[in-house]
């Protein structure tokens, strides 16, 4: 019976009274028997220590167990051997981990990526200009499943057949994944090798102090956290703060110096993060140089045909629309749509939104 897992589903269960708890008691079995007045030798405050006895009368351990193993909610606490090492070296770390999927191996290089909800086409395209390589080669992306940025990653991470984890700010269970928008992306991440994961058990729907706490799951996953976009009111930017906090290290894309989107990315960079504009620089950033040795990060991709050749050369990483992309290149309007869809099917090219192109060579 994994009582670690039923007492975090005790609402008032922090970081400080579990380890106290788990201290005191060399069986967490025995919490189930004690009275409240060991309870408090172990260092919990009498009402919330009279809170958990209340609780405890109503709650049943196999129930709740019986409830993980139907929805294929699987947990691990600190001390346990499958418990992510990177994430026990930080200051608060979360006691217990509710997941589905599978939790990539430690040791792992994970990277952390994350942005604003309202990502613009620019944002977009960084992300998968950064994301897409650097799965494709064994680093396992870590975001939060929100809309914006944070999707755009897992998403690309998936196309590329990498690994992601999503960190939520609510339960893993089917019915509680938040954004509902994101719950077929869940479950795609989760098919793919890659887990949804978080502190909360099922049922936990988010709060506004959800979401920032889950912000440091991330960062504690992760070797390095990139901040794609965000302005500078930015959850991106809490979990940037938390990354330094740990000492890892922190990236951001830069931006238009009039995009208010990306100040908090100009922001950051002026206060010393590490600019990335390619793949390459942020494995540099987590001194990971030697993965590029063993694994190029920029694919091989050439055009087939002179008509490809005519097109990729008018490309750039800067959108292109496709009228300019015809004038340019003085090939006929269904040549080149024709062209450019077989080009985006083989990766050459990337379809940035408004009918604009870019390259991805």
């Amino acid at each position: 019976m994994n009582y670690h897992a039923a007492l975090a589903h005790f609402p008032k269960i922090t970081y400080n009274r579990y380890k106290k708890l788990v201290g005191h008691f060399s069986n967490l079995q025995n919490l189930w028997q004690a009275e409240l007045e060991e309870i408090c030798r172990a260092g919990m405050e009498e009402n919330i220590a009279y809170e958990f006895l209340l609780w405890r009368e109503k709650t049943s351990v196999e129930k709740i167990m019986e409830r993980l193993e139907k929805e294929q909610i699987k947990t691990t606490s600190l001390g346990e051997s499958d418990y992510p090492k990177l994430l026990a070296e930080i200051a608060d770390p979360p006691h217990t981990l509710f997941y589905r999927g599978k939790l990539p191996e430690d040791g792992k290089p994970s990277l952390g990526v994350v942005g604003t909800r309202k990502s613009s086409n620019y944002g977009k395209q960084m992300c998968e200009v950064l994301v897409g390589p650097l799965a494709t080669h064994g680093l396992v992306i870590i975001s939060g499943l929100a809309l914006g940025i944070d999707g755009i990653a897992h998403k690309t991470a998936l196309d590329a057949k990498g690994i992601t984890i999503a960190v939520l700010g609510c339960g893993v269970n089917k019915q509680s994944v938040y954004p509902a928008a994101h719950k077929l992306l869940a479950e795609q991440i989760i098919a793919n090798d890659g887990a949804v994961l978080s502190e909360y058990p099922p049922d936990f729907l988010p709060t506004q102090y959800s979401f920032p706490a889950r912000n440091r799951i991330i960062a504690g996953l992760s070797h390095g956290t990139i901040v794609i976009e965000a302005p500078l009111q930015s959850g991106a930017l809490i979990t940037a703060r938390l990354a330094l906090d740990y000492n890892r290290d922190v990236m951001a894309v830069p931006h238009n110096a009039t995009n208010l989107g990306g100040e908090g990315c100009n922001k950051l960079i002026k206060m010393g993060a590490k600019l990335v504009a390619k793949p390459e620089d942020a494995l540099e950033a987590i001194n990971l140089q030697n993965f590029l040795k063993t694994s190029p990060v920029q694919p091989n991709l050439l055009p087939a045909n002179s008509t490809e050749e005519k097109i990729q050369n008018c490309l750039s990483r800067e959108p292109k629309h496709i009228d300019l992309i015809t004038k340019e290149s003085n090939l006929d309007s269904p040549t080149v749509t024709s062209a450019l869809t077989m080009m985006e099917i083989k990766g050459l090219v990337r379809n940035a939104g408004g009918m604009a192109y870019t390259t991805c060579v």
